[in-house]
């Protein structure tokens, strides 16, 4: 089974013909934001994305070529295996259902801490570029197919899952941008634009952990997560409390430091749990900086 999970890794090529159209954006974004924009780029914020972008592709290989491995069983043994082909509304409905699904995995990402330690250098830099959008985060490579599994259950094959979230994750490359305010108001109402995900990279108390979509924005009106971003509050990125640095290592593996620096004092076993489940900012003396907290004090919904 690992041997065709490989064959279908190998087959999924959108990424080669995708990246060079990124960085053709980022060298345009970042002329663009010379005289536009200044302060757009950083060149070591910038360099701390490219590491992370090569680390992720790195640390992923065994993970993803093993997982893939289960999509293929659970494909396999899927009762609508037979049923589910690669028939053009097979394709349309896999699309929405991965997007519903990369919205449950990317808001449980920010509720849980563990998962947010895997998560958080993504959100870690201080700028909105398309840079910021290849700043993907390791961490949450080596678990990201759990959650893609019912959907080989229902019968989609694990050739089709990848290159549906390939499709999705091109998506996403787009709204990581300054240089587009708003979109129209249908494509604002259905959609994920660069004006949404501005909100998602927030470090405002209004802004956090809010935005999740991939795609479609809808799934963030329906499951209360939906904020937009105000004229009245501008966005300020990176997070509540920035790392101070761009050293590659630093950007890498200070989610799971963090934690680690508060298993220790945790002082039991119960605690130390809640410090692996519950939301970012919880603290077992009774400190409480969560989003949900901080938005309830500040008297925001």
């Amino acid at each position: 089974m690992i041997e065709e999970a490989i064959r279908v890794i190998r087959q999924d090529t959108l990424i080669q013909y995708v990246l060079p159209i990124f960085f053709a954006a980022m060298a345009i974004e970042a002329l663009w934001s010379r005289r536009a924009r200044p302060g757009t780029y950083e060149a070591r914020d910038t360099i701390a994305s490219m590491w992370m972008l090569v680390a992720s592709v790195v640390i992923e290989l065994v993970p993803k070529t093993l997982l893939v491995g289960v999509l293929i069983v659970v494909h396999e043994g899927s009762p609508l295996r037979d049923v589910v082909g690669r028939q053009a509304w097979a394709w349309g409905v896999l699309f929405v259902l991965d997007d519903f699904v990369y919205y449950w995995f990317h808001r449980l990402n920010h509720e849980v801490r563990f998962l947010w330690a895997g998560h958080v250098n993504h959100h870690s830099s201080e700028h909105m570029n398309f840079a910021t959008a290849l700043r993907q985060a390791p961490g949450e490579r080596t678990y990201k197919l759990v959650y893609w599994i019912p959907l080989a259950a229902l019968g989609f094959d694990a050739a089709m899952i990848l290159t549906v979230m390939g499709i999705n994750l091109t998506y996403q490359f787009w709204v990581h941008t300054e240089a587009i305010r708003r979109m129209p108001g249908w494509f604002e109402a259905v959609l994920n634009t660069p004006s949404h995900h501005r909100v998602h990279h927030a470090s405002n108390v209004r802004y956090l952990d809010r935005n999740h979509a991939g795609v479609f924005i809808v799934w963030d009106r329906l499951f209360g997560t939906f904020s937009p971003e105000l004229e009245a509050e501008p966005v300020v990125y990176g997070l509540t409390k920035n790392l101070g640095t761009s050293r590659p290592w630093t950007v890498l593996v200070h989610g799971y430091a963090d934690i680690l620096r508060d298993l220790r004092r945790a002082g039991s076993f119960g605690a130390a749990w809640r410090y692996l489940l519950l939301a970012p900012g919880w603290s077992h003396d009774g400190h409480d900086e969560r989003a949900s907290v901080l938005r309830a004090e500040a008297g925001l919904s």
